[in-house]
């Protein structure tokens, strides 16, 4: 089967949702299989290291992230020069690679599809980052951020 036809459906799910350059977008990424690989600390640290790098991410700004055990959530404003697709593309293929490399293991850490909502132009930023971040805490995943190291926002 061609790399096209298997992943057709994803795309379609993502119709209409792909923000145009400069609206922020917030994606969500799941690990292969759910494996909750940034249960481990070292592990979540090499993961944020890496989707953090300029290089990863090009022109687009990561406004807020939170890496759960088996998730991240990013809040993404994509640039002019490279499609939301491409920059979550390449997040995941820096970390994957660093995360493999740290675990000694090869194949992919990803799933190859992810999750996106464009935020609506007239939404604030600020308040959206907060949501999103406290999204976690509401639904139970994390207890209190205060100890919860994997989480950033360009706000707080």
């Amino acid at each position: 089967m061609h790399v096209e036809q298997r992943f057709h459906g994803h795309r379609v799910l993502r119709h209409g949702r792909m923000p145009l350059p400069g609206r922020a977008c917030h994606v969500v990424v799941a690990t292969r299989g759910h494996q909750p690989w940034f249960s481990s600390f070292h592990v979540a640290c090499e993961a944020v290291r890496a989707f953090r790098q300029p290089s990863a991410r090009g022109d687009a700004a990561l406004l807020a992230w939170v890496l759960m055990p088996g998730r991240v959530h990013w809040l993404l404003q994509p640039g002019e020069r490279a499609a939301l697709a491409t920059v979550v593309s390449r997040m995941k293929a820096t970390a994957g690679a660093q995360v493999n490399r740290m675990l000694a293991r090869a194949g992919p850490l990803w799933e190859p599809a992810f999750d996106c909502r464009a935020l609506d132009q007239d939404e604030d930023l600020r308040v959206a980052s907060r949501q999103f971040v406290a999204g976690a805490l509401r639904a139970g995943r994390i207890e209190d951020f205060g100890g919860y190291p994997f989480w950033d926002c360009a706000w707080m």
